[in-house]
């Protein structure tokens, strides 16, 4: 669970690492198209991540890259592919979004930096992980958006969706901050052996 945990929240790839932001972004506008672009980035990272991690060893240094972002591919495809035929409403908002998850470089950070070198079990967990960091994310920034709509219509277009995104930011940050701070305080007054 500590790796869970630590994929979610301490490098989450959204508030902390900052990585996948122009779907975070353009999608969010909703919270039904932020839950379908969290889905499907989970689909995509964790098949992806789990069938790098099994086939590891036989990829060949000098052409992993290229690998991966082929694995990915794939399994962007199958997502675009089942939403266009079972939730094209949602396919019609988002697809160009779906489609483009094969550069997302979260997807691939993850790959490069676990799949490739860990076991099936680590690599499923940190997929999950990241991917619930992701998904958290997202849908914390489509209902805010969503909400700020009715008396702040700009939340709604792309220029209020950096405003929302950046005092999100700015809030997790201070909280972050004052927890540190608190903490090393605390440990700070503890007696001396």
């Amino acid at each position: 669970m500590n790796q869970f945990t630590e994929a979610a929240v301490a490098r989450n790839p959204a508030a902390v690492q900052l990585l996948g932001l122009c779907p975070l972004l353009a999608v969010s506008n909703t919270v039904a198209n932020a839950l379908g672009l969290a889905v499907a980035s989970t689909v995509v990272l964790t098949g992806s991540a789990v069938l790098v991690s099994a086939v590891r060893k036989l990829i060949p240094e000098d052409v992993r890259l290229p690998c991966f972002v082929l694995v990915i591919a794939t399994f962007t495809t199958l997502v675009n592919l089942a939403m266009e035929a079972y939730a094209f409403d949602l396919y019609q908002r988002i697809a160009l979004f779906v489609q483009i998850i094969v550069t997302n470089c979260m997807i691939l950070a993850r790959i490069e930096q676990v799949a490739s070198k860990e076991g099936l079990g680590r690599t499923f967990v940190d997929a999950l992980g990241t991917s619930a960091g992701f998904a958290a994310a997202i849908l914390i920034l489509g209902a805010a958006r969503e909400a700020l709509t009715v008396g702040f219509p700009l939340a709604a277009l792309p220029p209020g969706a950096f405003l929302v995104a950046g005092l999100l930011l700015a809030g997790v940050n201070a909280v972050g901050a004052r927890t540190r701070r608190a903490r090393d305080g605390a440990t700070a007054r503890l007696p001396r052996p």
